[in-house]
């Protein structure tokens, strides 16, 4: 594991960051690639967000804080706070502080929002924009025979 530090200048917020980099296979943000969690971490995927679904972790990385607030989920009522990618200020998900129905077991869990994180090359779908290769361009072809 190494620790990058970073210099962020806005007028909302100035200082030093530090991005720790992750070993293993791992998920990043989306917009700027900032590892966010191991996947020996990730306890479920079967959770699901507004937009789509989300993966379920016991640990993140490099992530900032929202306020805690109180809000509706699919599994009731949950006391969370929004996380947000400390490189790029990007919200990729939340963590559950505590929730009203004993059932729920998420407290101290985190919520990453598939759509918002990325595993490497195998999530994406390439397109290959480099013109088509003719592989008879280069022949000869007599039309007198």
């Amino acid at each position: 594991m190494r620790v990058l530090e970073l210099e962020r200048f806005s007028s909302v917020e100035m200082g030093r960051i530090f991005v720790v980099e992750l070993d293993g296979k791992l998920y990043r943000c989306r917009v700027c690639g900032t590892h966010l969690a191991l996947a020996e971490d990730l306890i479920s995927k079967a959770f699901h967000c507004h937009p789509g679904k989300a993966f379920l972790f016991s640990n993140v990385s490099n992530v900032s804080f929202g306020d805690q607030e109180e809000r509706v989920m699919l599994s009731g009522m949950h006391t969370i706070v929004d996380i947000f990618c400390c490189s790029c200020g990007q919200n990729v998900g939340w963590k559950y502080e505590s929730a009203r129905e004993k059932t729920q077991k998420y407290e101290g869990k985190f919520v990453l929002e598939r759509g918002k994180i990325d595993d490497g090359p195998d999530s994406h779908y390439y397109i290959d924009t480099a013109h088509p290769v003719d592989h008879n361009e280069n022949m000869y072809i007599d039309d007198n025979n």
